[in-house]
Order: structure tokens, then C-alpha cells, then sequence
């Protein structure tokens, strides 16, 4: 059963799906990686860290793929949910920058120091 605009509940969720994915991925990478840190720092250098952000930013991706379509308005939905999906792209990209730029601290920066 639809609703009345005529798009399924997943449709409409799509592109808050997308606007939230990225924050979160950032602030799960942050959060997980501090609490490794203070456990063990030696594998957030080596696999871990590494990893954690190859994931974070593959969330970010698709955080992308699921509101490019939306991004442009169509027949079947409103502009506002299409200026939301063009949101949820721009964040997605600030967001896996800061990812990336992160990720590229654990390469650098010795993880146990002091």
C-alpha cells in the first residue's frame, strides 16, 4: 500500500536514510577509535584504523548512492525531498573528507605516544 503522494514508506525514507548515515559513520569512527585508543592503541596503526576507515567512508558512498536519484525532482516527488537528497550529498561529502583526512592521521601519527 502507498501513500497518498503516491511513493512507498522506503521511498520517503530514503533521503533522511542518507542525510543521518553519514554523521553517524563519523562520529561511530570517532567514538570506536578513541575507545580503542585508550585500550590498546597498537592495532589502531597498523589494521585497525585502516580498516575502520575504509568502512566509514564505504558508508559514506552509500550514503551517495542512495540520495544521487533522488537529487533531481521527477514526476514522482516533491522538491523539498529532492533538495533534501542534494543535503544528504553535500554532507556525505564533507563527511567522508573528514574520514579520509583522519584515516590518513592514523598513517601518520604513531598511535601510542607518551
Amino acid at each position: 500500500m502507498s501513500a497518498p503522494d503516491g511513493l512507498s514508506r522506503a521511498d520517503r525514507v530514503r533521503p533522511w536514510a542518507a542525510l543521518l548515515l553519514p554523521p553517524v559513520a563519523w562520529y561511530v569512527f570517532e567514538l570506536g577509535l578513541g575507545s580503542v585508543l585508550k585500550v590498546d592503541c597498537a592495532p589502531v596503526g597498523t589494521w585497525l584504523g585502516l580498516t575502520w576507515g575504509a568502512a566509514s567512508l564505504a558508508i559514506c558512498g552509500l550514503a551517495m548512492a542512495i540520495a544521487w536519484p533522488r537529487a533531481r525532482p521527477a514526476d514522482d516527488q516533491t522538491p523539498p525531498r529532492a533538495w533534501l537528497s542534494r543535503v544528504a550529498l553535500i554532507l556525505a561529502g564533507i563527511f567522508a573528507l573528514a574520514i579520509a583526512f583522519q584515516t590518513l592521521a592514523v598513517l601518520i601519527v604513531p598511535p601510542c605516544v607518551g
